[in-house]
């Protein structure tokens, strides 16, 4: 299969020099192991070389477990350690080895399961890991342009104009209805319904089935359905539990599930005194839009682009590619959104350096100026009277876009663009 070259090539290797411990976390088959592998070999052209070794292997999983010593005298670093959740019992002495050796980048971990992991690498290993969340294909690594992360800066994206390939409504369609696995994009004679049927089932046996919380997988996998259906809506957890037939405290605790094993994330509405009547739902997006369109039965990227979850898809995939953007770059996403009790809503809303970047996703090639008629719900955040003229507290709202179908970098008006969705 061809390796395709990750974004986060560059991220991996500088957190690696920052501390022992490496982990890089994220869903099932997404390219962690081949990724480390990867840089793994690059090492060995610098005389470094790193053992391999998996806990999917029973073997090596139950030396881990009942002799965690001797398990890192076996396998000593440097040493790739893949799937390491199985063996949680190895924390304590990765801690201790790390606190003993203190060179940077000796141990490397992967692991699928975040919602069991997380807990166990915060308790032990605070101060001496460093943790890269990995995610499927963005456009950038796809098409071979250069990864950054998104903003909303004119100049920037008159920049990356030289380097983006446009692309047309049927060409984006496929790329949403096939998704984001780098198996779809290594090798063509994989099929794509084989392969997401495959994809769910061994999420569900291995990473869903010990789960105390999760007692029955079929209902877990209808739930996970109901889920892809409500892509790019606000949560109600009323809703979700009435839809598949749980309860509402059961919904939440399944949705966090998802939320923690990367299926899906959840966008924060963006807070401020100086807003009122802003409502406190957070916003739902499936990351991997090829495995929603499995779980909801779409059989072509023709029927996807033409059905009636056709602008949902567009607005998950969208910010999926931003919110990629940013964890490529080691970066959390800070990444919100915004609705008020009278309805008006901003898809997304990229906060940071004390600027607000309101970003609206439209299915349209011309989406003309309505588009933006929300973006003055903000004004208030820039009046320093709003905050009883403490002017610290003010916020600057920033260039605004209206990512779309456009085929070109064109202004809106004066501080808002229209921005194709290929050039993200």
């Amino acid at each position: 299969m061809t390796y395709i070259r990750r974004a986060v090539e560059d991220t991996v290797v500088r957190i690696s020099q920052m501390f022992p411990v490496l982990l890089v976390t994220g869903p099932r088959q997404v390219g962690k192991t081949t990724l480390l592998q990867k840089l793994a070999e690059n090492q060995r052209a610098e005389g470094i070389e790193r053992k391999y070794v998996t806990l999917d292997d029973p073997d090596a999983r139950y030396l881990a477990k009942r002799d965690p010593a001797l398990f890192l005298q076996r396998y000593s670093p440097p040493v790739l350690i893949d799937e390491i959740q199985y063996a949680t019992e190895l924390f304590t002495y990765i801690k201790m080895y790390a606190d003993s050796s203190k060179r940077k980048g000796d141990l490397w971990l992967i692991g699928s399961q975040g919602f069991r992991l997380m807990k166990n690498v915060s308790e032990s290993l605070a101060g001496r890991v460093g943790i890269v969340n990995l995610l499927g294909l963005s456009d950038a690594e796809i098409y071979q342009m250069p990864g950054e992360p998104f903003t909303t800066d004119a100049g920037r994206l008159l920049n990356r104009l030289s380097v983006a390939k446009p692309r047309g409504l049927n060409e984006i369609y496929s790329r949403i209805f096939k998704g984001s696995k780098p198996a779809l994009y290594a090798d063509r004679n994989v099929d794509w319904e084989t392969y997401y049927r495959s994809y769910a089932d061994t999420y569900l046996q291995r990473d869903i089935r010990d789960l105390a919380q999760v007692g029955d997988e079929m209902q877990f996998y209808n739930f996970m359905t109901i889920v892809a259906a409500h892509t790019s809506k606000p949560v109600v957890y009323e809703e979700l539990a009435g839809a598949a037939g749980i309860t509402a405290p059961t919904a939440k605790k399944w949705l966090s599930i998802l939320v923690s094993s990367h299926i899906i994330a959840l966008v924060q509405p963006y807070h401020n005194n100086a807003l009122k009547r802003v409502v406190k739902m957070p916003l739902l997006h499936f990351l991997d839009t090829g495995l929603a369109a499995w779980l909801l039965k779409w059989g072509s990227p023709e029927t996807l682009e033409k059905g009636a979850m056709s602008g949902a898809f567009f607005e998950s995939y969208v910010f999926s590619e931003i919110y990629k953007s940013y964890l490529n770059a080691g970066k959390e996403p800070p990444i919100f959104y915004y609705r008020d009790k009278e309805q008006k809503e901003i898809d997304l809303l990229i906060y940071q350096n004390g600027i607000l970047s309101p970003i609206e996703i439209k299915k349209a090639a011309s989406p003309g100026k309505d588009a933006i008629k929300n973006f003055h719900v903000l004004n208030p955040v820039a009046r320093e009277e709003a905050f009883g003229g403490l002017e610290s507290l003010k916020v600057e709202i920033g260039t605004g876009s209206v990512i779309c179908m456009a085929n070109d970098l064109l202004p809106v008006d004066e501080k808002n663009w229209y921005v194709p969705v290929w050039l993200i």
